[in-house]
């Protein structure tokens, strides 16, 4: 079971990734948030010996020297290919790290700035949808080709009700439910990384049903992001004793999974949190998983 370095809030990784391992943490997915700095790869190898730590990459890690919105769905060639070129990049390190697995999200059918991640997003109009995943395949399949022995997987994204409202039942996102899942998979042969928060929102967000739809996709996915919210914003809480979202959870087999937990707050609630998830889940292992 891994903790996010998200979870805490620094300008350099170093100091994220010894803050999580000083609170007992061993298992980190290295991911946004941080600045880029020379010298962050031997930072992370020599925490890594420091504290017997095991990483995994995650999307937008590394950090740029300058942000961009990561899309290989754009149509935009510089944009795509300096997308390509950071995902290229993630997976190289994810081998100097030891990392076996490494997470990049499904594309966007737009472009839009840095600024909007995580928030409204400003209408733009749409690419051509065909297009656009027809470029998204290209780039990740040259992406696997790279991967050789680090396992890729595609996120889906998330679609909250403010944004749902923005673009009136157009598609903004591949992969948001089920049926992108599918429709992607007619296209390329990948494996799933399940955000169960971004689905709990685009469930929501798209008038369908959020347990239905997990039914559909945990089983097919053996790497699971969690992080409690509200249905309508991705707001990475923590877990509480007495959470809906975890009581649905707690109906399904999370043995041989990859888990992440995606929450904000204090450290000694994100430990709280990681705690109720482990006993609720049964989450137990003296070894991470590969």
């Amino acid at each position: 079971m891994y903790i996010s370095s998200a979870c805490v809030t620094h300008e350099k990784i170093k100091d994220s990734v010894e803050e999580l391992a000083l609170n007992g943490f061993k298992d980190i997915e290295l991911s946004g948030g941080t600045k880029y700095y020379q010298g962050y790869e031997e930072d992370l190898l020599r925490l890594k010996e420091r504290y017997n730590l095991h990483y995994l990459v995650h999307n937008y890690f590394p950090p740029p020297n300058q942000d961009f919105i990561l899309n290989l769905a754009s149509l935009n060639d510089e944009l795509y290919q300096k997308t390509l070129g950071h995902y290229q990049g993630a997976i190289a390190l994810s081998r100097k790290l030891g990392a076996r697995k490494f997470g990049l999200h499904a594309g966007f059918l737009m472009d839009f700035t840095a600024k909007e991640i995580g928030k409204d997003i400003s209408w733009s109009g749409l690419y051509d949808k065909d297009k656009a995943m027809e470029r998204f395949c290209e780039g990740y399949d040259r992406l696997r080709e790279a991967a050789k022995d680090v396992e890729l997987y595609i996120e889906n994204n998330v679609l909250s009700s403010a944004n749902a409202q923005t673009f009136q039942g157009q598609e903004p996102f591949m992969l948001m439910d089920h049926r992108g899942y599918v429709e992607l998979k007619d296209r390329i042969d990948f494996k799933l990384l399940l955000d169960v928060a971004h689905l709990n929102v685009s469930a929501h967000s798209l008038g369908l049903d959020f347990i239905g739809q997990l039914d559909k996709l945990l089983p097919v996915s053996d790497y699971v992001h969690l992080s409690d919210n509200d249905g309508y914003h991705d707001q990475g809480r923590c877990f509480c004793e007495n959470s809906r979202l975890l009581s649905v959870l707690k109906e399904h087999d999370f043995r041989n999974k990859t888990v992440t937990t995606e929450t904000y707050g204090s450290v000694s609630d994100i430990k709280l949190s990681q705690s109720i998830v482990k006993r609720s889940l049964q989450l137990y292992t003296d070894k991470a998983p590969l």
